[in-house]
């Protein structure tokens, strides 16, 4: 199967952002790609609570979503839109960041909320609180496609190892970590994360992301991404790096390898019971 991972530079204008991104889906399914996986935050990105609030949309109003459905059943293909971010209904008006799976007529096939919040402080100049614009999900996600079963998660996601032991054990082949991933961390930790829970579960990894500096034109100051979108095989070798540069990066995957780094290594068949610490 060959998979196209778009890798985007966003701006926090989701109406200035979408012909980019309908551009290089495009160019995705006109390579070969059957499966096409955009970054976390494909609609856009922005540090205003404010603006956020002005330009996000509920998801049956959502212009980017709306686009993409009708892409995905214009080529013929299935879509991951790595996320959106989206209004809720919740009392304390935060925002769900909301990856969708599309199938090859537009239709919505599942739907993953990001679970674990990025609240973290990656350097002195540098913190990020996502908990307080957005409400996290509570429920891990499976979704049937022709080429395997998929395990949709974002992001911060990919730091909590149980998350995916748990997708894989309940039958997950391949793994979906799109991402806008921090340049800091993502220049320590990002490949090695990725190539861990791939040899973890014994499954493809898929992980498209954002890239290099996003501009903020109401006003924010902005911030950067470390890209390097990955493909990363069930026995750990990176099939994809694609480096920095926006674009479509592509990956022709083999589904034999899952059964066959599983059955080398049947490390999701040994869990045993644990006692303490006390």
């Amino acid at each position: 199967m060959r998979v196209g991972l778009v890798q985007l530079n966003v701006s926090d204008d989701p109406a200035a952002n979408l012909p980019d991104t309908l551009a290089w889906v495009r160019k995705a399914a006109a390579g070969g790609a059957q499966f096409v996986v955009t970054p976390e935050c494909t609609n856009g990105l922005s540090s205003s609570r404010a603006h956020q609030a002005r330009v996000f949309r509920h998801e049956g109003d959502d212009p980017t979503l709306a686009a993409l459905r009708s892409v995905a059943a214009e080529m013929g293909i299935w879509l991951l839109i790595g996320s959106l971010a989206v209004l809720t209904h919740d009392a304390d008006g935060r925002f769900a960041n909301r990856s969708f799976l599309i199938g090859p007529d537009g239709a919505i096939i599942a739907r993953y909320d990001k679970i674990h919040m990025f609240d973290v402080d990656v350097s002195p100049t540098e913190s990020y609180r996502e908990s307080q614009g957005y409400r996290p999900g509570d429920r891990a996600v499976l979704a049937q496609t022709p080429f395997g079963m998929l395990g949709m998660t974002i992001c911060y996601d990919v730091r909590f190892a149980a998350l995916y032991r748990r997708l894989a054990q309940a039958g997950a082949q391949i793994l979906t970590i799109p991402a806008a991933f921090n340049h800091i961390t993502g220049a320590a930790h990002w490949e090695v994360l990725l190539r861990a829970r791939a040899i973890e579960t014994g499954c493809f990894v898929l992980a498209p992301a954002q890239t290099g500096f996003h501009v903020e034109t109401s006003g924010g100051k902005g911030r950067r991404t470390w890209g390097h979108s990955m493909v990363v095989a069930p026995w750990g070798e990176v099939v994809v790096d694609a480096g920095t540069d926006p674009g479509v990066y592509f990956a022709d995957i083999d589904m034999a390898q899952v059964a066959a780094a599983r059955a080398r290594v049947p490390s999701l068949t040994h869990d045993r019971a644990i006692g303490g610490p006390e």
